[in-house]
Parts: C-alpha cells; structure tokens; sequence
C-alpha cells in the first residue's frame, strides 16, 4: 500500500472492551494505523493511558475538549479515517446510531461521517435477542452500516447465547476484508503477512522445504461452516457450526505443502497461511463456488450444509399474526458431497463429514454407500463439539473403519491430512 490506511476505533462500554487492546496490536501488525475514541461509558472498562500506549496515538474521549477541537475537530477526525469500526458496540450504541442521535463525541462523529463503518456488536444474549435491537441492527444495515455478527458461547453474564464479541483476530480478518487489502496478518505465522494471491503457496514461509511436504503440488478443496438460508430480510436457516474443523484441515493440508482452496460459509475466522479462501452464504452459492474450484486431487466436505431452504425468501419482515404462525415451505437444497462424486471432474480422493448424535457407525457406513464417496468423518456431536475445540470422529471406508479418541480439532486435522498423503 502505497499510504498506510489508518482505522478510527471507537470503543464503547461492555466488558468486552479489553479485546480492543488485541485489536490495536493486529492492526499496527497490519502495517495500518489506528486512532482510539474512548467513550465515558467504555473508560470504565480500558484506560486511555492504555490505548494511547498500544496505538501510539492520543485517545480522544470528549466532544467538549477545546484543545481537541482546536487541533482536530470531530469532523476531521472521522474524514481522515479509512474505516470507522465501533467495537464493542453496545446496545445503547447502536440505539443512538439508528436514531441519528449526537449526544457525545462518537455518535457526533458518526453522524458527521461518509466513511464506511463496521460495527460490532457485543452484549447479553436477550438484548441482543429483543426486538428493539434487531430492529435498530436492521436499521442500520438499510443506511449502509457494516455489523458484524456476534458469536455465540458463554457471557460474563454467566448466560449462553449469541452476543458474544468475535476475537480480535477474526474482527481484523473482517477488517482487512472491508478494506479490500490482498494482505491478512496470521497470528503465529513468522512471517508478518500472508499474500492472498494467485499462488497460494506464496503464504507459507515458515513450512517445511517441498521435500518433507507430502501434498506438494496437490490440490486441496476444502468447505467449512453452517450454510445460511434466508428466509426474509432479518431470518435464516443455519446450524451450530463453528467452522473450526474444516479451518484447521485447510490449515493442515497447506502445511502439507498443497495448493488448498477453502470455500467458507458465514463464519468470521482468520484465513489459515497459504490458503485460498471464497466466502459463501448458501447451499446454492458453496455448491456453485465447490465447481468453480475444480478440478482437485482431494475434496474434504466438511461444511455443514443446510439440508433445507425457503422455497421463497420474503422481501419485507414476516410480521407476526398472532392466531397462527405465518407459513414456511421448504424445499431440498442440492446434496453437495453427492454431486461431486458423479462430477466428470470428480476429485480423486473424496471425503465426506457427518454430523451424527447416535449410531455413528452405522449412519457413517450408510452415508459412505449413499453418497459414493471414498472416506466418511463421521463426528458425533451430541455434546459440544459444534462450536467446541475438541473433536472425537469414526474413519469409515470401503476396508474398514477406525476410531479416533477425542482430541483437539486441529490435531484431528493433522492426522487425517497424514492418512489423506499416505492414501495419495
């Protein structure tokens, strides 16, 4: 980038303002710059001192400062910036915002702003679930505002639910999307960025000379997450999935040295080194993006497809009657795993997921017959294991099966990205 591009972050008031800290640090990582707004309510949670220190920039905390105004107004501040990000965005925050509400430093320079904004909001499940805050998030997105989705887990609240802010280091993959930058920071990586270009293998310094990569030159397709099907502007069909699996299997084959393409569902989690990523929403978008990508050696289906969709997609809110809940017809959404095993540029190696929550075998071995793949992962996943770190799966194949105790889902990937390169 020839000028650095500089992020205004504003943080507001919720116990999840310390992730801003981690934040600062991955976007000064990025080689952009980064200028903090400090709201009264955010200053309970994280101290200027702090912000200033890690951004390198002073922390603007007042509408009344004269100093401030003097030396850069509100309006300059929120012009000079490239992107504006509110995190985390509190529900009061966001109420002000769909109303157009200037009461303070960060909704005035909201308000006086045509730069493009991402918020992110982050509360207690039930104010994010009531109605009055989806209704302002609505608002938001229809006057252009980018918000990002909350995750679901554990509140400090002691509640389990939707609310929670995405880690820092998925908000700066979101970030760098929103700037349209060809560079991604990857933690833990050791090179500073990852060059998400023509050739993938570009990203991946730190791996092992060709030699010792047993998928070089090999192509890898891999799907990850829940798919989303709309069912008007506000509602969809989705599932738990967390994408970690399918990540950490990308992540794995690219240190294998293959050429991995990853074809993502809506989930917000930083793009493993050396991987080609395409962000999907539907069945009907991944199945359309999983052809695309062909051909490939090896096609691991670890998404987990919804298996139904809206026949039509209402294009106002379906409001609520209050004598009988408003229909909704549901039609199949095409069978992913299946077509490419009767695609003329069927991969080499194909291997299916399924989720199952009793007779894993057996429905395994039964899916392996019905979809005329080579492999079937099966994962049981009555417990925690859709949105959780650990996964325990069933290997079953036409010679037989194995089964893996629980482990973390990124030493599963390992271990099934060194049966796929003794396989191959």
């Amino acid at each position: 980038m020839d000028k650095p591009k500089h992020i205004l972050l504003i943080i507001g008031g919720g116990i999840a303002a310390y992730k801003a800290s981690e934040l600062i640090r991955l976007i000064k990582k990025s080689g952009m710059t980064v200028r903090c707004v400090l709201t009264e309510s955010g200053a309970q949670f994280v101290t200027p001192m702090t912000l200033a220190a890690l951004s390198e920039n002073e922390v603007h905390t007042t509408l009344w400062s004269l100093k401030d105004e003097t030396e850069m107004g509100h309006i300059q501040l929120s012009r000079e910036a490239d992107l504006i990000v509110i995190c985390p965005a509190t529900a009061n925050l966001l109420a002000k915002m769909a109303g157009g509400i200037a009461d303070d430093l960060a909704t005035t320079l909201l308000l006086a702003t045509d730069t493009s904004v991402l918020a992110v909001p982050a509360m207690n499940v039930r104010m994010w679930q009531h109605a009055a805050t989806q209704r302002n998030i609505e608002q938001l997105q229809k006057d252009g505002i980018n918000v990002m989705p909350p995750d679901e887990g554990d509140m400090a609240c002691g509640e389990y639910g939707p609310g929670r802010m995405p880690e820092p280091e998925a908000l700066m993959a979101e970030i760098a999307s929103l700037m349209g930058s060809p560079f991604l920071t990857v933690p833990g990586a050791d090179t500073d960025e990852t060059e998400l270009g023509a050739n993938p293998l570009a990203g991946q310094p730190a791996f092992a000379p060709d030699q010792h990569r047993p998928l070089h030159g090999k192509h890898v397709l891999v799907t990850a997450g829940p798919t989303r099907e709309p069912i008007d502007p506000v509602r969809y069909i989705a599932n738990r999935s967390s994408g970690l699996q399918g990540f950490a299997i990308a992540q794995a084959a690219a240190e294998a040295g293959a050429q991995v393409t990853l074809v993502a569902g809506p989930v917000h989690l930083p793009t493993p080194a050396g991987v080609m990523r395409v962000d999907v929403e539907t069945a009907l978008e991944m199945e359309s993006a999983v052809h695309d990508a062909l051909p490939a050696d090896v096609a691991i289906m670890v998404a987990a497809v919804a298996d139904w969709r809206a026949n039509t997609k209402a294009e106002q809110k379906i409001k609520k009657k209050g004598d009988a809940p408003a229909p909704l017809e549901l039609i199949e959404n095409p069978d992913i795993l299946a077509g490419l095993a009767t695609h003329d540029k069927r991969p080499g190696l194909l291997i299916g997921f399924a989720a199952e929550t009793e007779k894993i075998a057996e429905h395994a071995r039964a899916k392996l017959a019905k979809k005329r793949c080579d492999w079937i992962v099966a994962n049981d996943v009555s417990g925690d294991v859709m949105g959780g770190t650990d996964n325990s799966v069933h290997i079953v194949t036409d010679t037989g099966s194995e089964i893996w105790e629980r482990m973390p889902k990124s030493d599963v990937a390992q271990k099934l990205v060194q049966k796929i390169s003794e396989e191959i």
